[in-house]
């Protein structure tokens, strides 16, 4: 299986909270680090990405945030003003008023016109080759299959035209494994776990994009091996234990208590990989990062993240 980075378009999912922003701003910045000319587009808006590349906050218009890194923010208005101009031949300036009102009713009778457009814009830059890797901060994965469905459902609809010629070019790009592929992001918790597999089968069953990974995030750290657990359990008994609280004092006890904890709660997430790995396709890989335990996010972090899932990647 080809790496990710040799892909053209690549859309990162995940339930909210697993780091889907951090993982995808990652790997935007590992792919300029080997040099492709990378463009990373936000979708919902908010400003995470750009924050953790320690830069002001960006629009619709791309920007170049680090070498050969630029970052965009998704605008349906936008979108639409840019797609008259280039496919339609329109020219439009300033807001297009009436215009975007009538869309707005055509985008609610109609579902699927709305992601058309932002779909649309990813798959135009790939197809007009201005960047060698595309990478979408998507929707969370309760929303993701709908916007890459979208080009398909317009093209059972509309049968010839304009809009079908559109959909048709789109579909190819959305449906090349080799230019495209959609990555899930989850904890090793029960919930990300699920949606995790539901997103898997959806995918399949409902859309023409490849799922090309699973990156599971905050793996924590196996603290004991097999020897190691020993020892740990015969200091935790009651012996010892006293002799312990008599060195170091009640110290002691919390130390030996947090380490339990983090034991039963590494054995506990590793039962949800195992379910995780049971419940999609053997054929797509799990990448996994380690659990930073930063206080805020930023470059340090996303820096961090994109040498980890380097290494996952066998770079």
């Amino acid at each position: 299986m080809s790496s990710l980075l040799d892909l053209r378009l690549v859309f990162v999912t995940g339930k909210g909270g697993v780091g889907k922003t951090t993982v995808a701003s990652a790997l935007a910045l590992l792919a300029s680090q080997r040099g492709k000319r990378v463009l990373i587009c936000e979708v919902d808006g908010r400003g995470d990405v750009a924050g953790l590349y320690e830069a002001p906050p960006t629009g619709y218009q791309e920007r170049e945030v680090l070498p050969g890194l630029f970052v965009m923010t998704m605008d349906t208005e936008a979108s639409l003003r840019e797609y008259l101009k280039l496919q339609l031949r329109i020219p439009v300036v300033g807001r297009i008023g009436p215009l975007a009102k009538a869309f707005d009713f055509v985008a609610t009778a109609a579902p699927g016109v709305r992601e058309i457009l932002t779909v649309g814009k990813f798959c135009y830059q790939v197809r007009e080759r201005q960047y060698d890797l595309v990478v979408v901060d998507a929707p969370a994965s309760g929303h993701i299959i709908g916007q890459l469905a979208a080009p398909q459902a317009i093209n059972e609809l509309v049968k010839v035209g304009l809009i079908r010629s559109q959909t048709d070019w789109m579909l190819d790009i959305l449906s090349d494994p080799a230019r495209t592929g959609l990555v899930a992001v989850c904890t090793p918790e029960e919930m990300p776990v699920n949606e995790t597999v539901e997103l898997a089968g959806r995918v399949r069953t409902e859309t023409t994009v490849a799922l090309r990974g699973v990156v599971v995030n905050r793996v924590l750290p196996e603290l004991f091996g097999r020897q190691e657990e020993a020892v740990f359990d015969a200091l935790c008994s009651a012996r010892p234990r006293r002799r312990l609280d008599g060195l170091v004092g009640e110290e002691a006890g919390t130390v030996l208590a947090a380490a339990r904890l983090a034991v039963t709660m590494r054995r506990t997430r590793a039962a949800h990989l195992d379910r995780l790995r049971a419940g999609i396709d053997p054929a797509v890989p799990l990448f996994f990062l380690p659990y930073l335990f930063a206080r805020s996010q930023g470059l340090r972090t996303t820096r961090q993240v994109a040498t980890s899932l380097g290494e996952e990647l066998g770079f």
